[in-house]
């Protein structure tokens, strides 16, 4: 059977074979071909439509028949320029997958812990009924007398596969599962008979095609909430500055965001441009305090070699052994990570509720996210102080920008309107904890787990996919203020209790980071002194 699916363009593309997409995605794209056979100029497969849309498609079909006659019908130009529609119109009827009814894939009970690997949806839930929407009593200015003058933005990649080491913990769990598992549960049956393992180790964290739509439907979102900013103007002007780390993942990404704003305006001739600049975008791989004294420390994550060991995490394993009925010494830590990552990049790549899910309930997820976040903090943020001292450099990028930005606006036009600079969570995790954001009064330990049900340190929260941090430079009555936005919401600087402070009270209170927080200083190792000997 044919059926009409969509190409990373966005472009739908007819009679690919043996490829079924979702049924919400089919009938978005099924909608999206009979709008461009009409001659719609711009078409975005994730928006929302109305429950309608079925009978539209039916409806065209029919005025096809009717207005062109039987005769006509024969002619090659005619099934060449209609099949899309034809098509489309008949899957949707085959599939009787009315927009009305499937909006949404089947969601995992677990999906809003899975820390690093969650989807941006499980934050900004609004965005599964329309991908472009943008609340903009959220994102408007401080007052209506504000008006946007500058935007730096720091963002996560977009959805990826798993990495090498993920990708064999996954094997070994699914050859384990189909060669000792004796349970009788429906989902287990599935994934013994039907469940394939086809994440190959060439993925390595390559940007999926969901991925890129990730941050091509954010580089919308944001041109559409900061369109003074980024809009086509600046980009021609050479105003928009676009910064990525070297990893593949990161450079899809940005090329993705690129391409997302040239859709949007429906842009010709313009080319994608972009710096690779690692010493911002990857910076704890040349800070060699960092390097030595945590990356290379084995002693530096204790408090997660600690938790693995704990009783809540025992009882994890008790449970995943019960529901597969493999004795308790064949499930290690590792495989039940190895099931925890199997439904989160299911669930994130493929948009599937994965048999896997089942293997953990809510209680275990919670202590896997714990797991996950502990490991977070110890080893990119308030564990140790060279975690946060390491983003020393996109600390200072960040405020020479605002102030270029600030003394432009001042003495004649800002140069650079926008700064689009994407890296990675362990990118973004180091400098909200350098400025403060998410900070608990008790640190996270291996022991005080349950009682940090309400902490603030969330990765979940923090940095999902396409996880973005806005700082937002607004022109006021009462003189330049700056606010704030972490995944497109709104929220106030530590210690600073207004939503968009003035811009000279946020310098003064990280003025001791300002003056110091030297890179080259902090991160740099002690000499060692060479030992005098007699001879």
């Amino acid at each position: 059977m044919c059926l009409v699916t969509a190409r990373s363009s966005g472009e739908p593309a007819c009679c690919t074979p043996n490829i079924m997409p979702q049924p919400s995605v089919l009938v978005r794209v099924h909608v999206c071909a009979l709008e461009r056979s009409h001659g719609s100029k711009r078409c975005v497969t994730g928006k929302r439509r109305p429950c309608s849309e079925e009978v539209r498609v039916r409806a065209a079909v029919l005025r096809i028949y009717e207005a062109k006659g039987s005769e006509r019908m024969q002619s090659a130009a005619f099934r060449s320029r209609n099949r899309c529609v034809l098509v489309a119109a008949v899957t949707v009827l085959v599939v009787r997958a009315s927009y009305c009814k499937v909006t949404r894939p089947a969601i995992p009970a677990i999906a809003t812990h899975f820390g690093t690997k969650c989807r941006y949806e499980e934050v900004n839930p609004h965005l599964m009924d329309n991908v472009l929407f943008v609340n903009k009593s959220l994102m408007g200015p401080p007052s209506p007398d504000c008006r946007a003058v500058h935007l730096t933005a720091v963002i996560r990649h977009g959805t990826r596969y798993p990495t090498v080491k993920n990708i064999r913990r996954m094997a070994r769990l699914c050859d384990l599962v189909k060669a000792e598992a004796a349970g009788r549960d429906p989902w287990l049956h599935d994934i013994k008979s039907q469940w394939r393992m086809w994440y190959t180790e060439d993925m390595d964290g390559k940007l999926v095609e969901k991925g890129r739509n990730d941050l091509r439907h954010l580089a919308v979102r944001l041109a559409e909430t900061f369109p003074s900013l980024v809009s086509e103007g600046h980009l021609r002007g050479d105003r928009m500055e676009f910064i990525t780390s070297s990893k593949h993942r990161c450079v899809d990404s940005v090329q993705a965001f690129q391409e997302g704003l040239l859709q949007h305006w429906d842009v010709r001739g313009v080319g994608f441009k972009h710096y690779v600049n690692d010493s911002l975008m990857r910076f704890f791989e040349q800070c060699q305090r960092y390097v030595e004294d945590v990356e290379n420390n084995k002693t530096a994550l204790k408090e997660v070699e600690v938790f693995k060991s704990s009783v809540a995490m025992e009882e994890v394993r008790r449970r995943m052994a019960s529901r597969l009925q493999i004795p308790l010494s064949q499930i290690t830590t590792d495989l039940v990570e190895a099931a925890f990552f199997l439904c989160s990049y299911e669930f994130a790549i493929k948009s599937e509720n994965s048999p896997w899910c089942n293997l953990l309930d809510e209680v275990d997820a919670e202590v896997l996210e714990y797991k996950n976040d502990l490991k977070q903090y110890w080893k990119r943020a308030y564990g140790h102080d060279i975690n946060r001292k390491s983003s020393c450099s996109l600390f200072h990028d960040l405020f020479r920008r605002l102030d270029q930005a600030s003394y432009d606006y001042r003495f004649g036009e800002v140069t650079k309107a926008v700064s689009i600079q994407v890296g990675h969570a362990e990118t973004l995790l180091p400098l909200l904890s350098l400025m403060g954001f998410f900070r608990d009064e008790t640190p996270l330990t291996a022991e005080n787990f349950s009682q940090q049900h309400n902490r603030k340190f969330r990765t979940s929260w923090m940095v999902p996919y396409a996880a973005n941090l806005l700082f937002v430079l607004y022109e006021c009555s009462d003189g330049l203020r700056l606010q704030f936005f972490i995944n497109e919401k709104p929220m106030p600087f530590p210690s600073i209790n207004h939503s968009a402070p003035l811009y000279e009270t946020v310098r003064n209170h990280f003025s001791d980071l300002l003056d110091g927080c030297d890179f080259k200083k902090e991160c740099e190792l002690p000499r060692v002194k060479p030992t005098k000997t007699e001879l």
